[in-house]
């Protein structure tokens, strides 16, 4: 797991120089700058770290998109042809968050929302997630609504449905614990306070393998020998 801070990182990666052409775009037409932060912090950190686990240039790193399990269409989870690993990213606030499995992962990250969002996002969850919601003191709906709402995604993003599967199908809790869920780990991740985030893998592992080890670490600056010029 690997847990950044956009504003730590922004000026270091404000050219994007190991982002494909398809990101740069990508990132031009967001309206804020902050925005655009954020894409490339997020981006810049995944490629540099997939490229030392695959051994090969940040830029080099072939991302693409797996066949949707529901529809079979290109927009399933993030990967890289022809490895074994798998990872996820999730970005929120001044927050960027990155998971690397040997399994499908999933990873999510999101700022408490407002007393109101969860007013009105609570219907969409599992009628137990709605049920303890309901069980908690106002103040504390926020908070265990954000835990929720991540454990939800991390699970969705690592088996590739997305929100194609309807948020209210698999009970992941809104508690303390996460609820545990069939073929699948989920663990909540620790994240500064106003914020909440949470990682899903896909279990068993692969035979013989466990998972990608590694610190979390800050965004390595642009090296300038490597570094394409775009």
């Amino acid at each position: 797991m690997h847990v950044l801070r956009v504003s730590e990182h922004a000026a270091d990666v404000r050219d994007g120089a190991v982002l494909s052409e398809e990101e740069r775009a990508r990132c031009a037409s967001f309206v804020r700058e902050e925005d655009r932060d954020r894409y490339r912090v997020a981006h810049t950190a995944l490629r540099r770290e997939l490229a030392v686990l695959l051994d090969t240039d940040p830029a080099a790193v072939p991302l693409t998109r797996e066949a949707c399990p529901l529809c079979g269409g290109p927009h399933g989870r993030p990967a890289v042809p022809g490895t074994p690993v798998h990872f996820s990213l999730s970005h929120a606030g001044d927050l960027v968050v990155l998971a690397f499995d040997d399994a499908p992962v999933g990873v999510d990250v999101e700022e408490y929302p407002t007393a109101t969002v969860v007013a009105e996002a609570a219907a969409a969850l599992h009628p137990r997630e709605r049920a303890e919601l309901g069980s908690l003191p106002a103040a504390d709906r926020p908070a265990a609504f954000a835990r929720c709402w991540t454990r939800k995604e991390a699970y969705l993003k690592g088996t590739g449905t997305g929100l194609g599967e309807d948020p209210s199908v698999t009970y992941v809790g809104s508690l303390a614990v996460p609820a545990e869920v069939p073929g699948w780990s989920i663990g909540d991740v620790e994240v500064p306070e106003g914020h909440a985030a949470a990682v899903a893998v896909r279990v068993p592992r692969p035979a013989g393998r466990a998972a990608v080890p590694g610190p979390p670490s800050p965004v390595p600056r642009p090296d300038p020998v490597r570094r394409r010029q775009e």
